[in-house]
């Protein structure tokens, strides 16, 4: 056997060739790059970086438990509360303080305490997120039993809280449902839009009225607690407490009292009733009917039938009937006669003869009473709401000129009130309308029809009410307002160009309305001077039955007007004076009653004595 004999190296040449040649410094630098990157990096994230990762690990560590804010007070003009805050027992979960696991024993025995479906409240959870540090509220306004149980079971249910909880309150419920509308929690697709603004889940919103149209000025800011929590997620203590900041309270220019006076003299019609200051615009009441208990909305989980009542009643107890739009009828001449006298075609002492009926374009009007009142001027043809005599003059100023003055007193477009969000602007007809529509341009027919306030033309009850003020303050538009400090709206007058003698005879005719005309009702020595004007407007329910509406509207005193109120019933089937007008004496009455005491008295005031 021979060995395996190692090659002698001593006199040959070396035959290694790493760490030779080109490729040699090739790696060594490669080295260096790469070792001189790695300590750069190291040093970027240990001195430019260093501070922001150790804030990074501090908010692993410290969670903030959002707390959220009452919302300000509402007032009437007096300083009466109009909604407010209550403080029932609600359960909150966290949901950082479980595995998903563990959270379906603790959901079951919440599942039967509180009467919610376990779905829920896993839904709730995982929209929430798994790692969440706000709290999930899944009760409200939950009884002693309950809080009794869940006290009872306080060891098996680790991560719930029970806490006394801000919830809206309407003291007055129904009466202001439309001004004040009601809070709710954010749906799914109002948080996705809303998070932007800091709204987070289980957060509640203005959705209607007043709550949505200072939204911003009563939410308030969200505060919540420091939580030292453990590598799961899972509270350990409280580090600190930031106060949420309650929203600021607003006072409206709602009169508290005139406004149950007018829900009242409503008497179960369906309509509406606005009273307005004619020298600024503010809304002292404004009542719809029906109308719903919003905190009915403040509660976890209303009754199925109670949120049917409301969002799908027949009767539509959510709109805003002040703010829809219907045929002004007779109301309307007021306009009437300003674009007759102020196109130059018309005196003051104008005199028309009244007809049974007239026919223009070849088709017959119709006066109300069929048999004509004979030779009237323009206050008379106020007074008596000659439809004839207006007839004459829409069809002697034309379209252009009526349409002019139409819009000048306010029609078409919205009031500039805060409720622009369901406020609707009605409608003016014109030739580019009757093009569209008929295919044909605007014609006599259209111009009479829209005299006496029928036709396309449609207005709110808030702008003929608007529309009222001017007479009653010489002249001016203005806007109508809530918000009782809101000085921009308080001070806004428009001078729509009226000429004096045509304000005056205006004013003369809303006066004879009382004294000589439809509305003999009126004057009353339970009231002060009045002035005002009815209507009927012919209208068609659903079901074709013909039910006309019913408006009046009035001011007084009339040497110095305080105050403007109009009625609208919905479909009454009577004429203004007989439906309407009676309304607008019995809230009237409470107002006068109650701002001079003595001096006036309700009608049942002076029957009992």
């Amino acid at each position: 056997m021979s060995l395996l004999q190692l090659p002698s190296i001593g006199n040959k040449k070396d035959a290694r060739t790493v760490g030779k040649g080109p490729q040699s410094i090739f790696l060594i630098l490669f080295t260096l790059f790469l070792t001189t990157g790695i300590l750069s990096r190291l040093a970027y994230l240990q001195v430019v970086k260093g501070e922001n990762f150790s804030k990074r690990a501090e908010d692993n560590r410290v969670r903030l438990i959002l707390r959220q804010p009452e919302r300000g007070n509402v007032f009437d003009r007096n300083g009466k509360l109009l909604a407010t805050t209550r403080y029932p027992h609600s359960v909150y979960l966290w949901p950082m303080a479980h595995e998903k696991e563990s959270w379906e024993t603790v959901g079951s025995r919440l599942s039967e305490i509180l009467g919610i479906p376990q779905q829920e409240i896993k839904k709730q959870l995982e929209e929430a997120g798994p790692n969440s540090s706000s709290l999930v509220r899944i009760a409200r306004d939950i009884n002693i039993q309950q809080i009794t149980a869940l006290q009872e079971y306080e060891s098996d249910l680790p991560g719930v809280e029970i806490n006394r909880e801000a919830v809206r309150y309407y003291p007055h419920g129904a009466q202001l449902a439309h001004v004040l509308g009601y809070t709710r929690e954010l749906t799914a697709e109002q948080l996705a839009k809303k998070k932007k603004d800091g709204y987070r889940l289980g957060d509640v919103i203005g959705q209607m009225g007043v709550e949505r149209a200072f939204e911003t000025t009563l939410r308030g800011e969200w505060g919540g607690q420091q939580v030292e929590v453990d590598g799961k997620g899972r509270p350990l203590k409280v580090l600190g407490v930031k106060q949420a900041k309650p929203g600021q309270d607003i006072s409206l220019t709602i009169d508290l009292d005139l406004q149950k006076a007018a829900y009242k003299a409503l008497q179960g019609r369906t309509g509406t009733i606005v009273a307005l200051d004619p020298n600024n615009g503010g809304i002292l009441a404004m009542v719809s009917y029906p109308a719903f208990d919003p905190n009915v909305f403040s509660k976890q989980n209303p009754k199925p039938k109670e949120l049917e009542a409301i969002l799908l009643g027949k009767q539509h107890p959510m709109l805003n009937r002040a703010f829809r739009a219907y045929p002004p009828a007779s109301t309307f001449k007021v306009v009437t006669i300003a674009a007759g006298l102020e196109s130059g075609k018309f005196s003051p002492n104008t005199v028309l003869q009244t007809y049974g009926y007239r026919i223009f374009g070849g088709h017959r009007f119709n006066e109300w009473n069929h048999a004509g009142f004979g030779p009237l001027n323009f206050s008379g043809a106020l007074a008596w709401s000659s439809d004839t005599f207006f007839y004459q003059v829409g069809a002697r100023i034309g379209g252009e000129q009526l349409i002019k003055w139409t819009k000048k007193f306010g029609f078409g477009s919205q009031t500039g009130s805060e409720f622009s969000f369901s406020e609707s602007r009605g409608f003016v007809p014109d030739n580019a309308y009757q093009r569209k529509l008929w295919k044909r341009d605007w014609t006599v027919g259209d111009s009479v029809n829209m005299s006496i306030g029928q036709g396309a033309l449609l207005a709110t009850p808030l702008q003929v009410a608007r529309m009222f003020a001017i007479p009653a303050n010489n002249g001016y538009l203005v806007k109508p307002h809530v918000l009782k400090d809101n000085e921009e709206k308080k001070k806004w007058r428009e001078n729509i160009g009226m000429k004096p003698s045509t304000t005056k005879m205006i004013q003369r005719g809303l006066r004879e309305v009382i004294t000589d005309g439809t509305a003999k009702l009126m004057n009353s020595p339970t009231l002060p001077p009045v002035a005002g004007k009815t209507g009927t407007a012919e209208a068609w329910k659903p079901n074709r039955v013909k039910a006309n509406h019913a408006w009046f509207g009035a001011y007084a005193p009339v040497d110095k007007p305080e105050v403007v109120i109009l009625a609208f019933a919905e479909h009454s089937g009577g004429g203004g004076g007989a439906v309407a007008a009676p309304m607008v004496k019995q809230v009237m009455e409470d107002y006068f009653s109650r701002k001079y005491p003595g001096k006036y008295k309700k009608a049942e005031e002076k029957k009992a004595q």
